[in-house]
């Protein structure tokens, strides 16, 4: 059972140059606050390795869980990965800088099967959610207080019920937050993995490109061909063609073009033409701001 992965003092020192950050920050909530942010700002959530690797066949374990290989394709290419691969990333890399996390995992959309992976960190004994998908910034608390965000882009809900916590956050293009409750216990290394490998089968994130990227002042979403952007002023979505959406992932999600070629071979590309079978769940639930305003 890997519980404590240690990355190679290089490839550490290279992903927080990456991240803008000339050295290990000071384990303390300053520091765990401008980790996160400098990773949320440089480290998009996105299915580009694992599609590619479906509609190739690649075999062995899905890429990017093994938390070298995700840096390396992050370095070069400029590509994350989904939530059980970049969660996995995230919780080795603030390891290795000396900070005291966890591995979490949750349901998202609060529907009792486990399909989200994300970390948790512990300073001065305050537990916070650093997420690698929702990318909110901001760690969330995860305390018996109700959490009302108030920043316009990344404000995320945190509730505490039956023992645990339900996140709520803006899943663009989702019309409202969706929520995500998470496990009142930890999770390993081997969970991780496991839950990765089970996602070949039935996962979101296996048919179309999904893209989702942080910028100073707002987010970038893109789903298949459609194209948003979220900021103060509200959300903006226009579609792309095959050609759009090549040089949006290069121009704006950075992406390498060796990276887009492969989506371009595979597949992958083309297929997000083609609009989803069917229209999202509906969203459980309201969230708190506007429950408790009503």
């Amino acid at each position: 059972m890997q519980t404590k992965p240690i990355l190679p003092k290089a490839v550490s020192e290279r992903v927080l140059d990456r991240l803008g950050l000339s050295s290990a920050p000071e384990n303390n909530f300053k520091g765990l606050t401008a980790t996160y942010r400098a990773w949320c700002d440089a480290v998009p959530f996105d299915n580009t390795a694992k599609l590619i690797a479906l509609r190739t066949g690649v075999t062995g374990n899905l890429p990017g869980i093994d938390a070298e290989q995700f840096f390396a394709n992050f370095l070069e290419h400029g590509i994350g990965g989904t939530c059980w691969p970049s969660s996995n990333a995230l919780y080795s890399l603030f390891l290795d800088i000396g900070f005291d996390v966890t591995r979490l995992a949750g349901s998202m959309r609060d529907t009792g099967i486990i399909s989200h992976g994300t970390t948790k960190a512990q300073v001065d004994g305050v537990d916070w959610l650093v997420d690698s998908s929702m990318l909110t910034r901001d760690p969330l608390p995860l305390s018996f207080d109700l959490h009302i965000g108030a920043d316009p882009v990344w404000g995320g809900e945190v509730e505490y019920t039956d023992g645990t916590h339900i996140i709520w956050w803006d899943a663009v293009p989702a019309p409202e937050f969706i929520p995500c409750r998470l496990l009142p216990h930890d999770v390993d290394y081997d969970f991780y993995l496991e839950r990765y490998e089970a996602s070949r089968t039935k996962s979101p994130f296996n048919e179309r490109i999904y893209v989702r990227r942080n910028f100073r002042d707002s987010v970038l979403v893109i789903t298949g061909n459609r194209h948003f952007v979220k900021s103060a002023d509200g959300v903006k979505a226009r579609l792309l063609s095959e050609s759009q959406l090549a040089n949006a992932l290069a121009a704006e999600a950075g992406f390498s073009s060796h990276i887009i070629d492969k989506l371009r071979d595979c597949g992958a590309i083309k297929a997000s033409m083609v609009a989803p079978d069917a229209p999202p769940p509906p969203i459980p639930g309201v969230r708190p701001s506007k429950r408790f305003a009503q």
